[in-house]
């Protein structure tokens, strides 16, 4: 072989993938160890059955009943009220009745949103003991 020449190969170059595959796996052990998980909150639901007895008088509330209509429109003791005016509504009624209780009667299509609404209102309002059923 001359001087300042060199050989030729035709053989392709290899990389070692092994090292990265371990930095990757110990990031990933790492990462699932260390990580914290968080849980979700939600609403909470009373369900209530419907029955044709009244309760008895020594556990009767007083409720305020508010329905949510599928166009969701709100209505209050028959009347259609603004979204605005719930909470002035519930703090008339509780002003009342310390012991007062909001049923709010939904339309299966109706939105979340306005349950959310209503509920928030009532909880500036003081009440906190809140209902919610689905219209039959």
């Amino acid at each position: 072989m001359a001087l300042g020449r060199r050989k030729i190969t035709d053989e392709p170059a290899e990389i070692d993938m092994t090292p990265m595959l371990d930095v990757v796996f110990i990031l990933l052990i790492f990462f699932v160890v260390t990580a914290t998980f968080v849980r979700e909150t939600g609403i909470g639901l009373q369900q209530t059955a419907h029955t044709d007895q009244p309760p008895p008088k020594e556990l009767k509330l007083a409720t305020q009943t508010f329905q949510i209509a599928e166009d969701n429109s709100i209505w209050l003791e028959g009347r259609r009220i603004d979204i605005r005016s719930v909470r002035a509504n519930v703090e008339r009624a509780h002003a009342e009745n310390p012991r007062l209780q909001v049923v709010i009667e939904a339309h299966p299509k109706a939105r979340t949103a306005s349950f959310v609404i209503i509920s928030d209102q009532a909880r500036e309002a003081g009440v906190n003991d809140i209902a919610l059923t689905t219209m039959p």
